[in-house]
């Protein structure tokens, strides 16, 4: 079977092997996917292959997505869970890996603490592997899902400006946000406490925002993160009472700014980085997020389970 020109990946490892026509392409097949979900329609792309869902790192959204989604296609579908298993025991992920494989699995999503460990495993495993987050690094179909979200709701991503508030030190969801985001012509900010910025990210033609008053100000969008107090080493801010009172995205600002979008990757921290009403406003984006994860993840499986069977 001829590939059609555009996403010619065996895997998805970071969003910034993404380029233009692979995140329009993907799209395209999310909307067709959408469709289906809504009507409950069972398709068969993934019919006699085996997905393993690894997630080496705790997760609600993404790893119920990424089932659902492959079931939608039909896939076997697995899940492996390190607790208990033998990496307690002290087993290595490359051998946990190759074991899962010797099983005669097709695509490997996986979820890891350590940032490269996708990138690690890719020349040593057979099956095709999807990046499900990564340590600190890359969560693509996150930020895949996001754009799909505001691609459906918005008139046109180009020149579309998307600020991303809150903890963006320790966001892999910043980071691919970023990419997909830039890559689709809209123009990206970040907002948070210094000490949860990334040295240099003014460089990747990021504007930076100390003020969440000036960030609502000037942003169509915000993202929403959370506070990841698990990967935190040390205290970054004096409370989080103090960080919701300078950073939160609260009432007030919605009521200023009626028609700002608001996203959030999950899980939320009410009265933390976003206030209840906020997070339940019309103009929240927060659950149909959810709906079109599953959608883009069904569009990302199928592309890689194509292109598998094709030899790319």
């Amino acid at each position: 079977m001829a590939l059609e020109p555009a996403f010619r990946h065996r895997h998805l490892l970071s969003a910034e092997q993404l380029s233009h026509d692979d995140i329009h392409y993907l799209f395209s097949h999310a909307e067709i996917a959408l469709d289906g979900l809504r009507a409950r329609t069972q398709r068969d792309d993934l019919q006699g292959m085996s997905v393993v869902l690894a997630f080496f790192e705790n997760s609600t959204r993404t790893r119920f997505s990424f089932e659902i989604a492959a079931k939608r296609l039909s896939a076997e579908v697995s899940t492996f869970q390190a607790a208990g298993s033998s990496v307690a025991k002290g087993e290595s992920l490359v051998d946990t890996v190759r074991n899962i494989e010797a099983m005669h699995i097709d695509i490997l999503v996986m979820r890891h603490s350590q940032s490269g460990a996708h990138e690690f495993l890719q020349s040593r495993a057979s099956s095709s592997i999807i990046n499900a987050g990564d340590g600190w690094h890359q969560h693509p179909t996150q930020g895949l899902l996001d754009a799909f979200t505001l691609y459906r709701h918005v008139p046109s991503m180009k020149g579309l400006r998307v600020c991303i508030a809150g903890d963006i030190l320790h966001s892999r969801v910043a980071r691919s946000n970023i990419h997909i985001l830039q890559a689709l012509g809209a123009e990206v900010a970040v907002c948070g406490p210094g000490t949860l910025l990334p040295p240099g990210i003014a460089a990747q033609n990021v504007r930076v925002f100390r003020r969440i008053d000036e960030a609502v100000e000037w942003a169509n969008v915000i993202n929403v993160l959370r506070i990841q107090l698990e990967r935190m080493q040390q205290g970054l801010f004096p409370s989080l009472q103090e960080f919701s009172r300078y950073f939160a995205v609260q009432r007030k600002h919605i009521e200023q700014r009626p028609d700002l979008v608001i996203l959030h990757p999950g899980p939320i921290n009410r009265g933390v980085e976003i206030e209840t009403e906020v997070a339940d406003a019309p103009q929240s984006l927060i659950l149909p997020q959810v709906e079109h994860g599953v959608a883009m993840r069904m569009a990302l499986l199928s592309l890689i389970a194509r292109n598998k069977k094709a030899g790319v």
